[in-house]
């Protein structure tokens, strides 16, 4: 556990160890997509993700199915749209660079790693979506667990990319809960 020091930042020596353990973890999973079977899905995973296409696409099937929720739903892939691109103005902030020390599987749309944009839209609408169907809240989250895992396995995005783009969609998604008329606790 880092120690806070001075204005609560971790000490150096806490962020060295934190640093080793996002390369030595990048680097297990990395070694995954050596199979070519995960290789394959991880590919699949982060192509079908890119922009949030393969969760804005369920939202607006979801609206398109569901009538009674219609508005919900769409309120949902707004959301879920909204934690996309919030995670994208995160990283034309910060602009860390993705992991130049393994060989990506895939290209990117951009060369700045933090926060997983993929992890951010992910998140978000298992929560979304989760909250609003039953069946949901059994499918989606499993799929946006496989493509958070698979932006690392593919080798662009460092752990603790994923966990803080995870954090910002979990946050979006449960900050609109009361827009969208669903909950979002459980």
């Amino acid at each position: 556990m880092p120690r806070a020091v001075g204005r609560g930042l971790p000490h150096a020596a806490d962020l060295g160890v934190l640093r080793a353990a996002d390369l030595k973890l990048l680097a297990a999973l990395r070694d995954c997509g050596r199979d070519p079977r995960v290789a394959a899905a991880a590919r699949a995973l982060s192509w079908s993700g890119e922009h949030g296409a393969l969760w804005l696409a369920a939202g607006l099937a979801g609206a398109a199915l569901d009538r009674e929720r219609r508005a919900d739903w769409l309120r949902g892939t707004a959301l879920t749209a909204a934690a996309h691109l919030a995670s994208m103005g995160v990283k034309r902030i910060v602009r860390r660079p993705r992991p130049g020390h393994v060989e990506p599987l895939v290209r990117t749309a951009g060369r700045h790693s933090f926060p997983s944009s993929h992890a951010a839209s992910a998140v978000a609408a298992a929560v979304a979506y989760g909250a609003l169907r039953p069946a949901g809240a059994r499918l989606v989250p499993p799929l946006a667990a496989a493509m958070c895992v698979s932006r690392m396995v593919v080798g662009v995005h460092y752990p603790s990319d994923v966990a803080a783009g995870a954090a910002l969609g979990a946050v979006a998604a449960r900050a609109g809960a009361t827009w969208t008329g669903a909950r979002t606790d459980g």
